[in-house]
């Protein structure tokens, strides 16, 4: 019993360019944030500070104002008090004056109090307050509004063992109010700070990756043949990997080029004592031995078609994986088309090749190309009875690939190959008609080298009768 399968990663979350956007705004929403709150706690402490001094200095000239009748009674002169709010009922800057008895008598509150309290009074914590020292409190005045009270206590020689508790309020709202305006102010200033910064972010992100985009086109002109190397001008933090990719690839080439000599080595070495059996077999006087001499001239013909195919195979497996390659594709057929005219002089043949634009290219080995070509022009020739055509045009990418494809069919007017056997005559060796010269390995050599390099070969019938091959491969940009 298997398991499910992983779900795929989501392109987002693999993607660069958003991981480091995302870090980047995250990192800017908690900066942005903790500034705003530490801003806005900043400016509430400020702003109460300086109204708790403001109440203070009320709070002082009130103490300053304070004298006492020949009875022992406060009093205050009110003309001295310069806020005008003191005299406005309701006004929202309070003061009271309360006697703070033996605790026998108990606490007498408002002996005196401000206009501005009406008929109301008041109401004080309970708690010690010891002369001269000043407590700071919250709490509510007239018609339940918050208000902010500072009381002092102190205690005049005239009358032993009697304080007196000076207390001043000052309603609140308007300070929260500059608060809340303040806040608002700020977190809309810190709202366009962080979409500024988060476009800034954006752009500081696009010109970092810029190099890899960069880094892209060169990869995209190496893989489509335009370029052998990556070439441009790169960061230095990513040409250290520019010149080590720079150095695969020569090595790759390197590499590829010294397997093709080698082949080619190993060819020639075969070769030369194949044509020697091949021409000892051929040589007259051997009557006696004729079985034999057939058998040996039979022998080194298969050997030397196996060596071709091999060194096709060798070649192409090769050339598939070597980036940068790129064989133009109007003259190899125009060179092919030469040979063929020639070989097949004796049969007065039409070979059109008015359908191949010159711009087109294959991204291979020029020799793979002739060789694949080759073979398909030769077949069409050995079965046409008058015209062979022979066209291309771009082609949707291969699978697999990114790069474009490269679509060419070679066109007679021959029998054609009936559909049940086209498979067929793709296998190695396979003839259907052995009074025609060949081998056998034609269309095979030609199937196997589109496979190599990610294409395949069709065999069709053609509009007008006779073989359509179609040859998909890949083609250079």
């Amino acid at each position: 019993m298997t398991g499910a399968p992983p779900r795929p990663t989501p392109r987002w979350r693999s993607s660069l360019r958003w991981r480091l956007l995302a870090a980047t705004l995250a990192a800017l929403a908690v900066a942005l944030t903790l500034a705003g709150l530490m801003l806005a706690s900043l400016f509430r402490e400020h702003v109460m500070s300086q109204f708790e001094n403001a109440l203070r200095r009320q709070l002082d000239q009130l103490t300053a104002q304070l004298e006492f009748d020949a009875s022992g009674q406060p009093q205050i002169d009110t003309q001295t008090l310069t806020d005008p709010r003191w005299q406005r009922p309701f006004g929202g800057l309070y003061w009271q004056i309360d006697r703070l008895a033996p605790a026998a008598d108990g606490i007498r509150p408002a002996v005196l109090r401000s206009r501005s309290l009406w008929d109301t009074t008041l109401q004080m914590p309970d708690d010690a307050v010891a002369d001269g020292v000043v407590h700071v409190h919250e709490g509510h005045g007239p018609r339940s509004v918050p208000v902010l009270m500072l009381e002092r206590s102190l205690s005049v020689a005239e009358q032993p063992g009697t304080r007196w508790r000076l207390v001043v309020a000052s309603e609140t709202q308007e300070a929260h109010e500059a608060v809340a305006r303040f806040n608002s102010v700020l977190a809309a200033s810190l709202g366009l700070l962080g979409a500024l910064l988060a476009i800034a972010a954006l752009a500081q992100v696009s010109m970092g990756l810029a190099p890899l985009r960069a880094l892209q086109t060169a990869l995209k002109r190496v893989r489509e043949g335009q370029d052998t190397r990556l070439h441009g001008n790169f960061a230095a933090e990513i040409q250290p990997l520019i010149d080590d990719f720079n150095g695969v690839l020569d090595r790759n080439a390197e590499i590829v080029a010294r397997a093709r000599t080698q082949a080619g080595n190993l060819a020639h070495a075969l070769k030369t004592p194949l044509t020697v059996l091949s021409q000892a077999a051929g040589q007259p006087g051997n009557e006696a031995s004729a079985p034999l001499a057939r058998l040996v001239q039979e022998q080194t013909n298969t050997v030397r078609r196996q060596v071709d195919w091999h060194l096709a195979r060798a070649r192409a497996a090769g050339a598939q994986r070597l980036p940068g390659l790129r064989t133009p594709l109007a003259p190899t057929v125009a060179g092919l088309v030469r040979v063929m005219q020639r070989v097949h002089a004796d049969r007065d043949l039409s070979i059109d090749m008015a359908g191949i634009p010159p711009t087109l290219s294959f991204a291979g080995e020029e020799q793979d190309l002739q060789e694949m070509l080759g073979n398909l022009l030769d077949n069409a020739c050995k079965w046409a009875r008058h015209t062979v055509r022979i066209q291309a045009q771009k082609h949707a990418p291969m699978p697999g690939t990114n790069g474009p494809g490269l679509q060419l069919e070679v066109v007679d007017d021959g029998p054609g190959i009936a559909p049940d056997v086209r498979q067929a005559v793709l296998a190695r060796g396979a003839r259907l008609d052995e009074s025609m010269a060949g081998s056998g390995l034609g269309l095979a050599i030609v199937d196997e080298l589109a496979q190599l390099y990610g294409g395949r070969l069709a065999l069709e019938t053609a509009p007008g009768g006779g073989l359509l091959a179609r040859l998909t491969l890949p083609a250079a940009a």
